[in-house]
């Protein structure tokens, strides 16, 4: 079976796959439609997030990259319909993104930055569920 993942720079050597981080998990989303992944790829674009390119690949092969990089593969059928805030994100992009200005400069550094950022407090903007539990938490003062 075939499924449609969102990638950058598709076939070159800076390839990176459009990730989302869900409570310290690392979730990979493989649309069974193609189009729910172009609508979320322009649901990107529209946040000038870089353009991702929808690509079709065999559920098997994104399955394994996943487990091999320790994310999560989540699948998405159509006709998916979200049943809890983290779902919604499976279905549109959170509003807040976190910053991939270098990711293709630094792709040997991703594990350093990772663990630095890991063993050192949050900076504003570094959780999209953590900013919009504050935006909830200051908007009842």
């Amino acid at each position: 079976m075939r499924v449609n993942v969102l990638l950058f720079d598709a076939g070159t050597d800076s390839e990176g796959i459009h990730s989302l981080e869900i409570s310290g998990r690392t979730v990979v989303l493989l649309f069974e439609n193609s189009e729910d992944a172009e609508r979320y790829a322009g649901l990107l674009e529209a946040q000038d997030f870089p353009v991702p390119t929808v690509e079709s690949l065999e559920k098997e092969d994104v399955e394994f990259f996943c487990r091999e990089a320790g994310y999560e593969a989540r699948f998405i059928e159509s006709g998916f319909v979200p049943e809890s805030d983290e779902e919604r994100m499976f279905m549109a992009p959170p509003e807040a993104n976190r910053d991939v200005s270098n990711w293709k400069d630094s792709e040997d550094e991703t594990a350093e930055s990772t663990e630095v950022s890991d063993s050192s407090p949050p900076e504003p903007g570094d959780n999209p569920e953590l900013d919009a539990l504050r935006r909830r938490l200051e908007g009842l003062l």
